[in-house]
């Protein structure tokens, strides 16, 4: 049985911390304002993100989270988005693993949701 490191969430913005471990933008678009030699990233999974349309209608309305929340965990059972989880899954398996996202408040955001879905320790998101 393999034992899952902290995953936690921070702003790309933020400065690094050595705590970090390995550190993964989950956002489709880059970051306003940051270079990438500033962003200290290890990789940058845009494949995770949520689909234009869900991202669009969301627009990071507090009141839309949950059905956000909802929309999203469905949308991580498309092939591309379920294999880039696993493979965050692998990197939370491995070591700290810390979920970037430009957006101004990142408990709502998809990374909020990737990090429960990592803290799940494998189980499948909810169809």
């Amino acid at each position: 049985m393999t034992t899952r490191h902290n995953v936690r969430i921070r702003r790309v913005y933020d400065d690094p911390s050595p705590r970090d471990g390995t550190r993964v933008l989950v956002d489709r678009l880059w970051p306003r304002g940051v270079s990438k030699a500033s962003a200290h990233l290890d990789e940058w999974c845009k494949q995770i993100a949520p689909s234009t349309e869900l991202r669009q209608w969301y627009n990071h309305d507090p009141e839309l989270f949950d059905e956000f929340a909802r929309r999203y965990r469905a949308e991580l059972n498309e092939p591309e988005r379920a294999e880039a989880l696993t493979h965050l899954r692998e990197l939370a398996d491995e070591n700290d693993l810390t979920l970037l996202t430009g957006t101004k408040n990142p408990d709502i955001s998809e990374a909020a949701v990737l990090t429960e879905l990592l803290a799940t320790a494998g189980r499948p998101p909810e169809q």
